[in-house]
């Protein structure tokens, strides 16, 4: 197994909806420690933000409640590295190298990808210390949530492929993480809504 890794830093650095309602996709996490609320919801905010319009709708669920018996049409998991808060702010810049990556196993995408939570606050900790303190757990929230965007894209399109611009390039600035608005070109988003497509054909046609 390998990953694809995914270097969501600089821009410079090289590039490595129908009418009928789609089935409800798990989306299964697992935090190395748990990310405080303000964090969280803003994750799932924005992701809801992100993908809702291209007919992707998620049901969050607990990996480590998870008992191995519940049946999904689709699902993914996300394991979100390290801490997911914004303790330890410095005024300095750091390349924590890749962001996010998601699992390839004799050349099949899995629905496994990995966010790196210390990565992505070591990254944006320059500019989150010049926003405002009450906003910045938010701002880093969206932030993560981007990246989590991003991984899902290569599961859900099932490529290694990255798109020119918006969400699906494979490099972003601090800018981008933290702007009030950033979404998926639009390529990307028919990609996507296709596979919405797909599962509204597979939940119409549960025999075929």
């Amino acid at each position: 197994m390998k990953a694809l890794v995914v270097y969501l830093t600089l821009g410079v650095l090289p590039v490595l909806g129908g009418s009928r309602q789609a089935p409800t996709i798990r989306l299964y996490t697992q935090f190395q420690q748990d990310p405080p609320e303000t964090v969280l919801e803003s994750v799932q905010e924005e992701l809801e933000n992100i993908l809702e319009p291209l007919g992707l709708g998620f049901e969050w669920r607990s990996l480590v409640l998870n008992r191995g018996n519940e049946v999904s049409t689709e699902l993914a998991v996300i394991h979100f590295k390290g801490n997911c808060d914004i303790s330890d702010l410095e005024a300095a810049d750091a390349f924590p190298g890749p962001l996010g990556w998601t699992h390839i196993s004799d050349g099949e995408i899995l629905p496994f990808s990995d966010v790196n939570c210390d990565g992505i606050r070591l990254f944006l900790q320059r500019d989150l210390l010049k926003l405002p303190e009450k906003g910045r757990p938010a701002a880093y929230g969206r932030a993560i949530a981007r990246v989590v965007a991003h991984e899902l894209y290569h599961i859900f399109a099932k490529t290694t492929k990255h798109g020119a611009r918006g969400l699906g390039k494979a490099a972003y600035s601090a800018q981008e993480l933290l702007r009030t608005r950033f979404e998926f070109e639009k390529r990307e988003s028919d990609v996507l809504r296709a596979h919405h497509l797909r599962l509204v054909g597979a939940s119409s046609n549960p025999g075929q």
